[in-house]
């Protein structure tokens, strides 16, 4: 039984594209846990199959000067949530970052989620899933919800004019029939200092916010 499921796995793999992500929970009913588990690890030291975190492998893409290339950590993340049929919402510093305003790349990411409790690692990155009411998960605008969780990490309290001012031109771009309906969903004091901001008479590139807060 251990040699049929090595091979219908291993020729599942075969199949399988540069860049596509591999989960062990994709090989159920061609044998045991035990068996599937063991087939991957050898499959994965004899084959271009690499080994990115647990039960979760890909085959990596080739670059003629950068050697093989790891899929997005992002785009792992969101597959994986996709599987389980959750919701996830970047949080904290992980939010800032798809803001771009760090360039730190966090080693711990963190995701609120409508699902369960749970803590991994892709390579080095550390991800945990955050289950949070469905309140949270509501929102509707990457952009404004991106913004929304990047408030609540900060503080309002501790964010100065020149980020205020990046905050309100991310927001520029963001639909306000979406914001007006994800301010609604942010906490009080993210509210407040949301709408004070897009009450400031710097003018903004695209000044469709203004509809906003009339």
């Amino acid at each position: 039984m251990e040699a049929k499921t090595h091979t219908a796995i291993l020729r599942t793999v075969s199949r399988k594209k540069p860049g596509e992500i591999v989960f062990s929970s994709d090989f159920r009913g061609k044998g045991s846990q035990v068996n599937i588990k063991k087939a991957l690890s050898r499959i994965s030291r004899t084959t271009s199959l690499r080994r990115l975190g647990h039960g979760i492998y890909y085959i990596p893409k080739k670059d003629p000067v950068l050697g093989e290339i790891r899929p997005d950590v992002d785009e792992v993340v969101r597959k994986l949530a996709s599987r389980e049929h959750v919701q996830i919402r970047p949080a904290g510093a992980n939010a800032l970052h798809e803001l771009g305003l760090t360039t730190q790349v966090p080693t711990k990411r963190v995701y609120l989620t409508s699902g369960n409790a749970k803590s991994f690692r892709l390579g080095k990155i550390h991800i945990r899933f955050k289950p949070v009411a469905p309140r949270k998960l509501a929102t509707r605008g990457k952009i404004s919800s991106l913004v929304i969780q990047a408030v609540d990490e900060l503080g309002p309290q501790y964010i100065n004019e020149e980020l205020g001012r990046k905050l309100r031109n991310f927001l520029a771009h963001e639909s306000p029939t979406i914001l007006i309906h994800d301010l609604k969903l942010a906490s009080a004091k993210t509210y407040d200092y949301i709408l004070k901001l897009l009450k400031t008479e710097t003018p903004l590139p695209n000044d469709r916010m203004a509809e906003t807060h009339r």
